[in-house]
């Protein structure tokens, strides 16, 4: 064979290499191409790559293919690399009777069923390398789509789901009859895969658990792997690398079964994000998975510390867009009220931050319907605190804030504590007492009941008292009406608290009303029920 030096290669920078036009693109339809059938009179052609698949060794694996007349040892190892460096170089046809590489690669792959899991590694690990050109060759996914399908015979061989690996095939174990030690040892062979899969780039993760989906691959497992994908990840990690893996794992766990994604381990990820900055969407996915559990959040998680560069305690905007995800779907009221209580607790921990807006403050008690919660006494609470540590509030923002109460809900006690408490709005203390004697006037009416015995000298007493208490209750809802609420709120406060004290000895009246009609009525009841049981005398 003549050989000439005619063609210079620049491979990536890396390095020069001087060949023979001629052999190289009578295998290279690329080559052949470019130059077609030059016969330029300069002494020396050169063509420059920058994205040639494996640089100088790669190049150097195609000079040995091509000066060795189309022959060259084809294996596991370096299957990938050649098949992708036969797609960049279009070496695709018989040349000479002689089998180009593309074709030979594409054979050799027919045999790749036969490959040990180790072998399948290092193949899937250099189509990474070369993920571009062995995208759009079909290698990737041939070798993504083998490794699968050997993890998918493995899990099948085991009679539970995900317990089991490629070495134990023909083991069998009862799942009625396990030990601790045995679901032990099933999670080993259900997870052994975990440390191989760990080395792939995000992008090819994404890639492989998208085809475990597609099998009906365990969730549980997946999401597992996923997890220790991100910490096994994050030890040597630059802080680009973290922000892709993280939105990596948000998107593949957004895509799976949101019930087997625990909080506890949402919120890991959370706290990881805040200090990178991964995109809208990513965070978007997260505070929604995060958001449909709010439930079964703790207080704990919550506390989620307020981004660099703010000067408040806690980050409430986040746990306000978790209530917003709550919901955003038709939630039962069991689990709303659930939540309420959840927040109850954080908006009282988050009360005493002197740099939380009242706006904010606000926000947090409305963000849940009034059916979630019974009482507002919490909320009392929390606003009772919320005032102390803002005692700088104008009457207008302090009498805002308590448009988050529902008064109906106060208890008696609270609403008690309000009337006597200065921090809280005039205009609030009064309506708290007016609410008050509107469920006392209902508890009177509720005990005075008509009944057939209304002409007995009880029932007149009882009317009588019936009477007496309407008349008083509307003499303190006249005089509650009748305050001048621009005064003093310690001549209010005297006034409420004397009113105080009257509507608390109607109560215990009232008690003892309900506690003697309800003996009367028995005893009736029973005298009626014994004169209906005696024998008709015989005529």
């Amino acid at each position: 064979m003549d050989v000439s030096c005619d063609l210079e290669v620049d491979v990536n920078g890396e390095e020069t290499f001087i060949v023979d036009k001629k052999i190289i693109s009578s295998y290279s339809d690329r080559i052949s191409k470019l130059f077609g059938k030059s016969t330029a009179s300069r002494k020396s052609l050169k063509v420059i790559f920058h994205d040639f698949p494996g640089g100088a060794e790669g190049f150097e694996l195609l000079t040995r293919f091509c000066y060795s007349n189309g022959k060259i040892e084809i294996n596991p190892f370096n299957l990938s690399l050649l098949h992708c460096i036969a797609h960049f170089m279009e070496m695709n046809k018989s040349i000479s009777g002689t089998i180009n590489l593309f074709e030979q690669t594409n054979k050799s792959l027919e045999e790749i069923r036969y490959w040990t899991w180790s072998e399948l590694l290092v193949a899937l690990k250099q189509c990474q390398d070369l993920f571009s050109v062995a995208n759009s060759s079909g290698i990737l996914e041939k070798c993504l789509d083998s490794l699968v399908g050997r993890l998918a015979l493995a899990s099948e061989a085991s009679p539970c789901p995900s317990t089991s690996s490629p070495d134990s095939s023909g083991f069998r174990l009862s799942c009625d009859t396990r030990s601790t030690e045995s679901l032990k040892n099933s999670f080993i062979r259900a997870t052994w895969w975990f440390e191989d899969l760990v080395g792939l780039s995000p992008n090819l993760v994404e890639m492989v658990i998208k085809s475990m989906v597609s099998r009906k691959f365990d969730h549980v497992i997946i999401i597992r792997f996923l997890f220790y994908y991100q910490k096994s990840r994050f030890i040597t990690a630059t802080a680009d690398e973290k922000r892709e893996i993280t939105e990596t794992v948000v998107d593949t766990l957004y895509s799976l079964d949101r019930d087997a994604v625990s909080c506890k381990s949402l919120f890991s990820i959370l706290r990881v994000t805040l200090n990178l900055n991964i995109s809208k969407c990513c965070r978007n996915k997260l505070e929604s998975m995060i958001g449909t559990q709010l439930d079964q959040v703790t207080l704990d998680n919550l506390l989620v510390p307020s981004p660099i560069g703010t000067n408040y305690l806690y980050d409430v905007n986040v746990v306000l867009r978790f209530l917003k995800s709550f919901l955003g779907r038709g939630i039962p009221l069991n689990r709303l009220k659930k939540a309420a209580s959840l927040m109850d607790f954080y908006i009282a921990e988050v009360a005493p931050d002197p740099c939380l807006k009242p706006s904010k403050f606000l926000a947090l008690v409305r963000a849940l319907p009034d059916s979630a919660r019974d009482s507002y006494d919490g909320i009392y609470r929390a606003m009772d605190m919320y005032l102390e540590v803002h005692a700088g509030l104008s009457e207008e923002e302090r009498t805002n804030i308590c448009c988050g109460l529902n008064y109906e809900k106060l208890s008696s006690e609270t609403c008690n504590y309000l009337a006597q408490n200065a921090k809280f709005p005039s205009k609030s203390a009064v309506q708290a007492f007016i609410y008050q004697q509107c469920k006392l006037k209902n508890l009177l009416q509720d005990t005075i009941q008509p009944n057939p015995f209304i002409d007995s000298p009880c029932s007149l007493m009882e009317i009588d008292t019936k009477g007496k208490k309407d008349e008083a209750f509307e003499e303190i809802v006249l005089c509650a009406g009748k305050l001048d609420l621009s005064a003093e709120n310690e001549k209010l406060k005297a006034h409420l608290q004397g009113m105080q004290w009257r509507v608390l000895e109607l109560e215990n009246v009232c008690r003892k009303m309900q506690t003697q009609m309800k003996k009367i009525m028995k005893s009736r009841l029973s005298s009626h029920s014994n004169s209906k049981s005696l024998p008709r005398l015989c005529s």
